[in-house]
């Protein structure tokens, strides 16, 4: 009865019914909430580095690899642990130069000129640690600080403490630059969180993702279909007694009907200027150079947008290569910094520039870094016991390094964190405190940081 009437009593005691569930259905839609206290950045852009850049080559200048290139690591270094390929070759020097860069003299390699003129930006990590040596359970562990499938991203965890500014768009999106990580879409799920929290997958390239454009001829049409479809799910959730998969699945429906009308205009840059194209490198030569500039510029988009977390992919140079240079250390990692180097500074210093720098927090990372010597005689086997990420603005202190390796850049000696510091140093950053973002789920209070993570006061502005 209550529900067949549509005015008076009837509606009211309909609604009071439903009250609890409305409220539980509108954090879903990712409404914005309240952090625990005042942020100091808004969103996050993610550039995920997937395949683990060498440190050694990039951000953590090691002399001694020099003077003691091509000799016997077990007898220079001292005793190795187990590599995942045990091909271990000699000593191998970095093949690019390393400067000290703008007014801070942090140093950084050839290989990432132009992000080396944002050195006065950067807040470089010298001394992360993964517990996973291994693709696919590293990134399963950068994402999600679990190394197993199935646990909710820092994407969906953002998503979920914080919503979205925007009701039109996701709180959480992955820009895809063709190349889906090792462990799959998993990486950006939501896990047991509501499904409404899971990265939207959009493509950079082509159409960005299926049924963008509507396939009604008149808009009428389409807004008629709609409004029928939502009064089936409001009926349907009705006689379920609050379905949480329910909820998720009309959250997500309602979402992707309004992102019909948002995403075609979020993607179009015709309205860029050719300057901002330029500085972000789509005018470059390299075809996936074009790709990941086209990324950054959406991604700074999606910021003055309101979108929370974004994160990008990189693009697929030479076929499935990533960063994952077992071999052709300089043709792997030449490649894949030809195609990152120029827009990721170009979307440094257009943040800047537009004043969204101190309230978008950058993070740059790769599931692990790379071993001081060669895997057989010119690549580089997996390393997790020390590697670089950096990152920018939103509230971390600028232009410094923290953290060290030894001399070989072998182990984190100095200050070492691991990826649980990171999640709880990103979240406060947010204005979310990481021990009381929680969800309970299989008979306890579960979050991103586990029992773990420390926030890395030592590099907040």
């Amino acid at each position: 009865m209550l529900r067949q009437a549509a005015t008076g009593f009837g509606a009211m005691a309909l609604s009071a019914l439903l009250g609890e569930q409305s409220r539980a259905a509108a954090a879903r839609a990712g409404f914005m909430r309240v952090p625990h206290f005042p942020a100091k950045a808004k969103s996050v852009i993610f550039l995920f580095m997937e395949g683990a850049v060498s440190h050694v080559d990039s951000f953590d200048y090691k002399p001694m690899l020099e003077k003691h290139h091509g000799k016997n690591p077990r007898q220079t270094i001292g005793k190795l642990e187990k590599t995942q390929f045990e091909n271990i070759g000699t000593v191998m020097k970095s093949p690019w130069a390393f400067k000290q860069r703008g007014q801070c003299g942090l140093w950084i390699s050839d290989l990432f000129p132009h992000i080396a003129k944002q050195a006065d930006d950067l807040c470089v990590i010298n001394s992360m640690t993964s517990s996973f040596p291994e693709h696919t359970s590293a990134n399963y562990f950068l994402h999600s600080g679990l190394g197993l499938q199935g646990r909710p991203s820092m994407g969906a965890w953002v998503a979920y403490g914080l919503g979205s500014f925007n009701e039109n768009l996701p709180g959480f999106v992955v820009l895809n630059g063709g190349q889906i990580p090792s462990g799959g879409l998993d990486c950006f799920g939501s896990g047991f969180l509501p499904a409404s929290y899971q990265g939207s997958l959009l493509n950079a390239n082509g159409t960005p993702l299926a049924n963008i454009v509507p396939g009604e001829k008149a808009p009428a049409q389409q807004l008629a279909k709609r409004r029928f479809a939502e009064q089936l799910n409001r009926l349907s959730l009705a006689d379920s007694g609050g379905s949480d998969a329910l909820e998720s699945a009309i959250a997500n429906a309602e979402l992707a009907g309004r992102m019909q009308a948002t995403i075609p205009e979020l993607l179009d840059l015709s309205g860029e200027s050719a300057a901002t194209k330029k500085l972000y490198g789509m005018d470059a030569a390299f075809p996936h150079t074009q790709t990941y500039a086209r990324e950054c510029l959406i991604a700074r988009r999606m910021v003055e947008r309101g979108v929370r977390f974004i994160e990008l992919t990189i693009p697929m140079v030479d076929g499935y290569s990533r960063w994952d240079a077992h071999q052709n250390l300089v043709k792997n990692h030449g490649n894949n910094a030809l195609a990152v180097d120029q827009p990721i500074a170009g979307l440094l210093a257009d943040l800047k520039q537009r004043g969204l720098l101190d309230t978008t927090l950058v993070v740059w990372a790769g599931e692990f870094g790379r071993t001081p010597f060669a895997q057989g005689s010119d690549g580089r086997d997996h390393h997790e016991y020390g590697f670089s990420v950096w990152m920018a603005g939103g509230g971390v202190r600028s232009g410094i390094s923290y953290g060290a390796t030894d001399e070989w850049g072998y182990r984190a000696v100095e200050n070492p964190l691991e990826i649980h510091d990171l999640h709880a140093t990103m979240l406060h950053l947010l204005g979310l405190d990481h021990t009381k973002l929680t969800y309970r789920f299989s008979g306890r209070d579960i979050r991103l940081t586990d029992v773990r993570g420390n926030v890395v006061r030592d590099i907040l502005a």
